[in-house]
């Protein structure tokens, strides 16, 4: 790899999995640890005046726009005012910015897979943030690439699937849309994707521009969460044996999560050669860290 990486959010899990997949490929990163309240405008201008590295991947915000269960609407308004200032920096010093976004810039009103051409229109307050950044970014970085990603799966224990497995430990309910669809992807798949795009960018290939990355075979929440119980049992006791039925309409987080969420993938593998991934393939190996880890 010619190109100097700089990585932001190297301690969370989808930046754990990028080093670990970068080190198995002789590909370094510097990965600064940031302050203590998090990168702002501030400290991101001063780390770029003084590393100028040839590209950035932004994961700083990763927990919050993947795996929290919720964030404050001034929160992520401080979020999308760093990535702007990223951006502006990026552009100033000619430097590539990988930016990562979701599909919940959707508002899930399609049956059909949505592609790179569909207008977003979200939900909530975190898609709606998303699609504000991605627009930022587009607007003031030309050499830009956007990965959209499905439902995000990683082995971090305050995180979607850690919590899931604890509250699978206490006897109870543990509803699950049976009506909502998705793809899941494990957290190594998305950094496989990272490194792959960031290997055709090393070759000075200007792809700039918005992907969907999902793993292979969409699925309801119902049906991923059977499959982790089977899974995790073989590694873990549980209370719950199987998640019970629930409709997407009567789920608490139906405002703001898009009930059909399934990604085209079609433009990322015909221009990076990237294809889809089985994401039931991953499940033990990511519940095996999950719970070594936690």
């Amino acid at each position: 790899m010619r190109m100097r990486l700089m990585l932001l959010g190297g301690g969370n899990a989808l930046g754990q999995a990028l080093i670990r997949q970068g080190a198995e490929e002789d590909i370094n990163f510097l990965a600064p640890r940031p302050p203590q309240d998090g990168w702002d405008a501030a400290s991101l201008t001063q780390l770029l005046d003084d590393t100028r590295p040839d590209a950035v991947i932004n994961l700083a915000y990763y927990f919050d726009w993947f795996q929290a269960p919720t964030v404050s609407e001034s929160r992520l308004a401080g979020q999308e005012r760093s990535v702007e200032r990223l951006a502006e920096l990026c552009q100033h010093h000619n430097i590539i910015l990988l930016q990562p976004s979701s599909y919940r810039v959707f508002d899930g009103s399609r049956a059909t897979a949505y592609s790179e051409k569909d207008e977003p229109v979200p939900l909530g307050l975190r898609g709606q943030a998303l699609w504000r950044i991605e627009q930022s970014v587009r607007a003031i970085c030309p050499q830009h690439v956007l990965l959209r990603f499905g439902w995000l799966l990683d082995d971090s224990p305050e995180g979607l699937l850690g919590r899931f497995l604890t509250q699978a430990e206490k006897p109870g309910e543990l509803l699950l849309a049976d009506d909502r669809r998705g793809n899941p992807t494990p957290v190594d798949d998305a950094a496989r994707v990272i490194i792959s795009v960031l290997k055709q960018l090393d070759c000075a290939a200007p792809l700039w521009g918005t992907y969907h990355y999902a793993g292979h075979e969409a699925t309801t929440p119902l049906a991923l969460g059977q499959a982790i119980l089977s899974e995790a049992r073989t590694l873990h006791p549980l209370a719950v044996e199987a998640p019970v039925p629930q409709a997407h309409a009567a789920c608490p987080d139906a405002a703001e999560e898009p009930q059909h969420a399934v990604l085209a993938c079609k433009k990322i593998l015909h221009t990076f050669g990237i294809k889809p991934r089985a994401w039931r393939a991953a499940l033990p190996t990511l519940l095996d860290r999950l719970y070594r880890h936690g």
